[in-house]
C-alpha cells in the first residue's frame, strides 16, 4: 500500500475492477464535474439567449398592433366628425335616404380603419 492508497483510503489490488474504481474515484474527486458544469453553463446561455430573442419578438409584435390600433383612432377621430357631418347633410336635405347613409358612413369607417391598420403595420414591420 502506497502514501497516495493511503490518503484516498484504497489498496492496489490486481485484476478487471480496478478500472471501476478509478472511474468511481475520479467522479468523488470532482475531475469530470469541471466539463458537466461547462456544458451546463453553454446550455443555459443557450437557453437564455433563445428567451431574450422571443421576447423581443413578443414585444415587436405587440409594438405593431399598438401603432396600428393607434392610427385606426386616429383616422376615426380626425374623419369621423367631418363624414358624419357631410352624410348627415345629404339626409336632411334628402339627397340620399337615410338608412342608406348610415350605412355608408359606417362602411367608409370600417374600410378606411383597415386600410390604416394595414398600412401602419405594414411600415412599422418594414422599419424593424
Amino acid at each position: 500500500m502506497t502514501s497516495s492508497d493511503a490518503v484516498t483510503g484504497t489498496a492496489r489490488t490486481s485484476g478487471a475492477g480496478t478500472g471501476s474504481h478509478d472511474e468511481v474515484l475520479a467522479a468523488l474527486a470532482g475531475t469530470a464535474a469541471d466539463s458537466q458544469r461547462n456544458v451546463a453553463e453553454k446550455t443555459r446561455r443557450v437557453v437564455m439567449a433563445s428567451l431574450g430573442v422571443m421576447q423581443e419578438q413578443k414585444a415587436g409584435r405587440k409594438r405593431v398592433r399598438a401603432v396600428a390600433l393607434a392610427a385606426v383612432l386616429v383616422i376615426l377621430l380626425v374623419v369621423g366628425p367631418v363624414l358624419f357631418w357631410l352624410v348627415d347633410l345629404l339626409t336632411d336635405e334628402e339627397r340620399i335616404p337615410r338608412l342608406t347613409g348610415e350605412i355608408a358612413i359606417w362602411g367608409f369607417f370600417l374600410c378606411t380603419a383597415l386600410l390604416a391598420a394595414g398600412l401602419v403595420a405594414g411600415w412599422v414591420r418594414q422599419k424593424r
